[in-house]
């Protein structure tokens, strides 16, 4: 991390900062935190995205926390030489539409798969996005305010999990940085009046067909619902006593969407599902956490057997990555 070089490298353009489709908590709050960071510097930015702003938890966020993030159809006047800065995706992802603006720099704690020549790159696998935010503040010593540090915990709170996936030493320093500023009311706010009635329902569909094999669950939820919904619901199926290794995905017009969560250091997630969508899809993320994607084109070839089509792929996968590792 080299703040300074960051600085210097967005002095004088037009800033965007780009966080994946349809961001999550982690991805809104990384961006604030980045965004008030430079403007700190003396860079102005404009928070973008593409897709939509799904969950509840989310949406409060723009109200608590009092910041402007906007949808790439509100931004007719981005041109080729605008700079972008990608907060928690990477560019060629298959989560982040490529705007028409240079993505000269990324912040992001997910593995990458290919490769880009960015101008300026911070990529460190770490428990959440926020936590490589934080660490500009302290590390560059620039002031932080309280609504920022308690966004910034915010989100790390959720992409761990409550500090119980993917944490790093960095994840409980930042943590502890971040808590002597974190604003308790807004927290408390955040953590009211999460859950929707669509997502009762998700998990209501979910929980009629779990089948498990051995330690490792599948459920299928039978109608389109948000990413996040499906992560939540991969992180449900996943504190059963019985499952330490969780596939969970959603019917859409367009394909099957997946969620897939591990909780044993044997079993990468990322891997096992870029394994398992080998052929038919695509997939992949971290250890503990992943997702992934079949097109509706290759779900018609498995016919009707295409839960056991998708079930055995994983178990194979698993089984697979177990034996060479």
């Amino acid at each position: 991390m080299d703040w300074e070089k960051l600085v210097d490298l967005l002095k004088g353009h037009k800033v965007y900062i780009q966080t994946h489709n349809y961001p999550d908590p982690d991805a809104m709050a990384s961006g604030l935190g980045l965004q008030v960071f430079l403007r700190h510097h003396g860079v102005d930015s404009t928070m973008c995205y593409a897709g939509t702003i799904e969950k509840l938890n989310t949406r409060r966020m723009l109200e608590v926390f009092d910041f402007e993030i906007y949808n790439i159809d509100d931004i007719p006047d981005m041109k080729p030489e605008d700079y972008i800065i990608t907060v928690d995706a990477q560019k060629y992802n298959a989560n982040i539409t490529d705007f028409i603006g240079d993505e000269v720099a990324c912040i992001d704690h997910h593995p990458t798969y290919i490769e880009c020549d960015y101008k300026y790159k911070d990529i460190r696998i770490v428990g959440a996005c926020a936590t490589l935010i934080a660490e500009y503040f302290q590390a560059s010593g620039t002031a932080i305010d309280s609504n920022t540090a308690t966004a910034l915990l915010y989100g790390l709170r959720v992409d761990t999990n409550n500090l119980s996936r993917g944490v790093t030493e960095l994840d409980i320093e930042m943590y502890g940085y971040l808590y002597h500023y974190v604003d308790s009311e807004k927290i408390s706010a955040m953590n009211r009046c999460t859950m929707e009635l669509a997502d009762l329902q998700a998990y209501g569909a979910a929980i009629s067909n779990i089948k498990v094999f051995n330690n490792i669950g599948f459920a299928e939820i039978p109608f389109d619902c948000p990413d996040a919904l499906i992560a939540m619901v991969s992180d449900f199926i996943l504190d059963l006593d019985v499952v330490e290794f969780a596939v969970v995905y959603a019917v859409r017009e367009d394909g099957l969407k997946f969620s897939v969560r591990s909780e044993l250091e044997s079993l990468d997630a990322g891997r096992i599902v870029g394994m398992a969508m080998e052929g038919i899809g695509s997939g992949g993320g971290h250890t503990c956490m992943a997702g992934g994607f079949i097109p509706s084109a290759n779900i018609e070839k498995m016919g009707h057997l295409k839960r056991f089509e998708i079930e055995q792929r994983f178990i194979r996968a698993c089984a697979v990555y177990l034996k060479e590792n």
